[in-house]
C-alpha cells in the first residue's frame, strides 16, 4: 500500500539533493556564487516548510489517494518548468513547484505509515520510510553526476516525469485512503501565520549565506518569522480544531526526537551540500567521477536504514540513536583530514561512515517520538517532525554554503590556490556538521524509555504555560 507514495516521495527527496552534484556547473552556465546557487536547493526547502504544516489539515480534508494525485501532478509541473528554465530564476521557480509537491508528500508518507501500522510493527514501516527519506537524497549525485556529464543538467528533470508516471500508476492500482475525513474548520488565519512565520524563518536561516548574518533583511525576517510562529502556536492552543495540535511537543521524547531530527537532517545536508564542492572544485573531479565517489556511501545508507527499522523493534532505540550521533560526529571530524592530495578512498571512508551514522539516528529517534504520542495525534506528529526535518536541511545546506564562501574568501586573501581555499572554506563548513553532531550526542542522552501515550495533565500545563 505505501509502494505509491513511497515511490513519489523518493521523487520528491532526491529531486531536493539532486542539484548538488550540478551546482559548480550550474554556478558557470548562469555566472552565479556559491550563495546564490544554494538557493536552488534552499528554495526548494522554504516551500516545503511552508507547506508541511498544513499536511494535518490536508489529511483531513482530503483523501491519501487525492493527496498523492496533486502531488504528482505538482512534480510533474515543476520538473517542466525547471527543464525549460532559459534563467536561473526560471530554474528556482519550477524547485519551488517541486518543494511543494514534496511539501505535500512527506508527512502524508509518514503518517500513512503509522496509521496502517500497529505501534509493534512501526518500527519496520519506518524503516521503509527511512529508507526513502534517507537513500534518495544521498543516492541523487551519483545520478545526477553522470545525467550532467553525459547528457546535460537538464535531463535531471526529463527524467522524472517517467518515475512521475509509474508512481502515478502505482498509486491508482494499489493505494487506498486510510486517515479519515473529517473535514475540520479551516483557519485562515493560522494558515497565514504559520505560511509567513516558517517560510520567513526558513529565509533568514539561508539569507545568512547570502548577505551574511549582520544583514537587515536577515534579521528582519527573522524577528517577523518568529514572531508569527509564536502567534500561531498560541492560537493552536485556544482553537477547538486547531491546524496543527502543538500540544505533541508536551511528551518528552516526541520533544526530543524532534530536536534530534532537526540536527540530523542539516548535518546530513550539510555533508551532501560540501562534498561535491570539495570533489568537483577542490579536486578538479568530474562531475560523474564525483558521482560515483559518493555511490558507495549512498548503498551504505540504504542498507542501514533498513536495519535500523528492524532493530527499532527489538532494541532500545534510544541507545542506537546514541550511537549513529556518535558515529556521524567522528566521521564529520575525520573529514577534516583530506586536504589536496588526500587518496580518495579516504573520502569514500569518511562518507560511508558518516551514512552508518545518520540513519541510526534517524529511524529509531523518528519511530520512539511518534510511538509517544496517542493514535489521535499521530498526524500531527509527523506532521511537526517533517516540517523540522526540512528545517534542519535548510539550516545545513545555508550554513554549509556560507561558512564555504566565508572559508574560501579568508584563504584567496591569505594567498592560497584556488583547490586548497575550497578546501579551506570546505573545513569550515564541516566544523558545523561536527558542532551538530555533538549537539545531538547530548540531546540523545535525554531519550528514555516509552512514556505514557496520553498525558492530558502535561497538555494542560503546556498550554497554561503558553497563554
Amino acid at each position: 500500500m505505501l509502494l505509491g507514495p513511497l515511490l513519489a516521495g523518493f521523487i520528491g527527496l532526491f529531486s531536493e539533493a539532486a542539484l548538488n552534484i550540478a551546482l559548480p556547473d550550474l554556478m558557470h552556465v548562469f555566472a552565479i556564487s556559491t550563495t546564490t546557487a544554494q538557493w536552488l536547493t534552499t528554495g526548494y526547502l522554504l516551500m516545503v516548510g511552508m507547506l508541511l504544516p498544513l499536511s494535518s489539515l490536508l489529511v483531513r480534508w482530503f483523501t491519501t489517494r487525492q493527496l498523492v494525485f496533486t502531488a504528482l501532478a505538482f512534480f510533474a509541473v515543476g520538473a517542466t518548468v525547471s527543464a525549460l528554465a532559459p534563467g536561473f530564476g526560471m530554474l528556482v521557480a519550477g524547485r519551488l513547484i517541486q518543494g511543494a509537491a514534496t511539501g505535500i508528500l512527506i508527512p502524508l508518507i509518514v503518517s500513512t505509515a503509522v496509521a496502517a501500522y500497529p505501534p509493534e510493527r512501526r518500527g519496520s514501516a519506518m524503516g521503509l520510510v527511512g529508507l526513502v527519506l534517507m537513500f534518495a537524497p544521498a543516492i541523487s549525485p551519483t545520478v545526477s553526476g553522470l545525467v550532467v556529464q553525459t547528457i546535460g543538467w537538464q535531463w535531471i528533470f526529463w527524467l522524472m516525469l517517467p518515475l512521475v508516471a509509474l508512481s502515478l500508476g502505482v498509486s491508482t492500482t494499489f493505494l487506498r485512503n486510510v486517515q479519515p475525513i473529517t473535514r475540520p474548520h479551516i483557519d485562515a488565519a493560522s494558515i497565514g501565520l504559520s505560511t509567513i512565520g516558517l517560510g520567513l524563518f526558513v529565509f533568514a536561516m539561508s539569507s545568512a549565506g547570502s548577505f551574511g548574518i549582520t544583514n537587515p533583511l536577515g534579521w528582519g525576517s527573522f524577528v517577523v518569522g518568529i514572531v508569527a510562529l509564536a502567534v500561531f502556536v498560541h492560537r493552536q492552543l485556544h482553537l477547538p480544531q486547531p491546524i496543527l495540535d502543538v500540544r505533541v511537543f508536551a511528551r518528552r521524547n516526541f520533544a526530543v526526537a524532534s530536536a534530534l531530527i532537526l540536527a540530523n537532517n542539516a548535518l546530513l545536508m550539510c555533508a551532501i551540500f560540501l562534498i561535491p564542492m570539495y570533489l568537483e572544485q577542490g579536486r578538479s573531479v568530474a562531475v560523474f567521477t564525483a558521482g560515483l565517489i559518493m555511490l558507495p556511501a549512498g548503498v551504505v545508507n540504504g542498507l542501514v536504514s533498513v536495519w535500523a527499522g528492524r532493530a527499532t523493534d527489538t532494541h532500545r532505540p534510544w541507545v542506537i540513536a546514541r550511537a549513529g550521533f556518535a558515529i556521524a560526529t567522528v566521521a564529520a571530524a575525520a573529514f577534516l583530514l583530506l586536504g589536496t592530495d588526500s587518496p580518495l578512498w579516504m573520502l569514500v571512508a569518511f562518507h560511508c561512515l558518516l551514512m552508518v551514522g545518520v540513519p541510526l539516528a534517524m529511524t529509531p529517534t523518528q519511530t520512539h517520538g511518534l510511538n509517544a504520542l496517542p493514535d489521535r495525534l499521530g498526524a500531527d506528529g509527523s506532521t511537526a517532525i517533517s516540517t523540522l526535518q526540512q528545517v534542519g536541511g535548510a539550516l545545513g545546506t545555508a550554513f554549509a554554503a556560507g561558512l564555504l564562501s566565508a572559508g574560501r574568501g579568508a584563504a584567496t586573501r591569505a594567498g592560497a590556490s584556488s583547490s586548497a581555499a575550497t578546501i579551506a572554506g570546505v573545513h569550515e563548513g564541516l566544523v558545523f556538521s561536527i558542532v551538530l553532531g555533538l549537539v545531538g550526542l547530548v540531546l540523545g542522552l535525554a531519550l528514555r524509555r516509552g512514556e505514557q501515550a496520553d498525558e492530558p495533565v502535561v497538555e494542560r500545563e503546556l498550554a497554561a504555560a503558553l497563554a
